[in-house]
């Protein structure tokens, strides 16, 4: 036992190193946690630095956070990660950090939960926003609570992102897609918006999931009208993915963006003929590019 901790114990600063490394925790944000035994927790430590971490500054705590052994105190969102085993008897590993990217979605309150990317839809499902709780408080506890139990990959409102998996390495992969994607899915919308796969297409990523042995805690559910799912600690039992509607298509615009079919931005209507019409750069050279075709 003490040489499979003392391995889990180097592999907690590995996976420091690479959140730090990577720019996905500043200064000493951010906390990894792994559970290897039913009531044993082996946390990072409270104010260290994640890239500069040593395997003896790791502490051992229950699953009430009592310290059983280890020189410092435990990390201060320690109440997070225990709230996930508690709701989680499958997770063997927490990873919270703050990768910018992601970050910025969660303080602008977008989830990511759009049908972009394929590998994302089959591993993840969505990425949701869990509520706004005051750090090491048991309000973030709370607020993850409501979504923990259907998703591996989470937003915190203002504050960051948590990742969670069978071990540790796995939880921290699950970090950087959620990065990768926050990262590709900004781009798109600066471009002038995201094609979206079709909800056929999700049902069939979904059936992947079972050929390539991916396990996932809840399956997808369709958003059909393209707006956010409102969901309740009660009803949030599946992974709700925004995909439109569109028998026969793999690839549809979002209606939402303002991006027409053939990949071009076209204005937003609306249904007061007395409003005021405003429109991007994108949209005004749209516009005209269109005009001086139908002259020719």
């Amino acid at each position: 036992m003490a040489e499979a901790l003392d391995r889990l114990r180097a592999d907690i600063v590995e996976v420091g190193r690479r959140l730090y490394t990577r720019g996905f925790c500043a200064s000493n944000d951010g906390n990894v946690s792994i559970r290897y035994a039913d009531d044993r927790v082996l946390t990072t430590p409270k104010s260290v630095s994640k890239g500069y971490m040593t395997p003896d500054m790791m502490v051992v705590v229950d699953l009430d956070g009592r310290k059983v052994s280890g020189d410092r105190d435990a990390s201060s969102e320690l109440l997070m990660h225990l709230e996930v085993y508690h709701q989680r008897p499958d997770v063997k590993a927490v990873v919270h950090a703050h990768p910018p990217l992601a970050t910025g979605f969660a303080v602008a309150g977008v989830p990511l939960d759009r049908a972009v990317l394929a590998e994302v839809v089959t591993t993840l499902g969505s990425i949701p926003i869990a509520g706004y709780g005051t750090p090491s408080t048991p309000e973030l506890p709370a607020a993850v609570r409501q979504y923990i139990r259907v998703h591996d990959g989470l937003l915190l409102a203002n504050h960051g992102a948590l990742t969670v998996g069978p071990d540790v390495y796995g939880a921290y992969y699950k970090m950087e897609t959620v990065e990768h994607f926050a990262r590709i899915s900004l781009v798109a919308r600066l471009l002038g918006g995201e094609r979206l796969l079709s909800q056929e297409e999700v049902v069939r990523l979904q059936n992947l999931r079972g050929r390539y042995g991916i396990a996932s805690p809840a399956a997808i559910c369709l958003d059909d009208v393209l707006t956010s799912a409102s969901t309740s600690e009660e009803d949030a039992t599946c992974q709700v993915v925004r995909a439109p509607d569109a028998p026969g298509a793999r690839l549809v615009a979002d209606p939402s963006s303002g991006v027409a079919a053939g990949g071009r931005v076209a204005p937003r209507p609306s249904t007061d003929p007395d409003a005021e019409i405003r429109l991007t750069y994108r949209e005004l050279a749209a516009l005209i590019e269109d005009a001086v075709e139908r002259l020719r």
